[in-house]
């Protein structure tokens, strides 16, 4: 899911969406109107679901999308081989399978709970 919002009211460690992927804004800096012109934000963000950096340049007036960022908790259930996790959300009971990054290889264990985003249908973990 996602929302509009104006470029002005965007903010450092929120998220937009740049070419269809949730992005985290870094940096954020306005220019000064110009004679026949209107002011201009350069935003520089980075993917959640990737880690790529990604700039973009809009007018202070225009809309873009902002996603509707759903963090949650989950319990493992087990451990599918050395990549591959079974989680349980606690809230909706829903069972799935889901890809362990790198930096949570070894960490993980069944019965331990974890933190995850759910953005635009993709998901990743956050927290173990």
């Amino acid at each position: 899911m996602k929302e509009l919002a104006e470029v002005r009211t965007l903010r450092v460690n929120r998220y937009m969406i740049i070419n269809d992927e949730p992005c985290k804004i870094m940096s954020i800096s306005t220019s000064k109107p110009g004679k026949h012109g209107e002011s201009k934000a350069r935003i520089e963000a980075i993917g959640i679901f990737d880690g790529q950096k990604r700039s973009v340049v809009h007018p202070v007036k225009h809309k873009v999308h902002v996603p509707m960022i759903d963090k949650r908790s989950a319990q493992i259930l087990s451990l599918m081989g050395k990549d591959v996790v079974q989680l349980m959300d606690l809230e909706t009971y829903e069972t799935f399978e889901m890809p362990i990054p790198d930096e949570f290889k070894g960490k993980l264990a069944p019965g331990n709970e974890i933190l995850y985003l759910q953005a635009l249908g993709k998901k990743k973990i956050t927290r173990a």
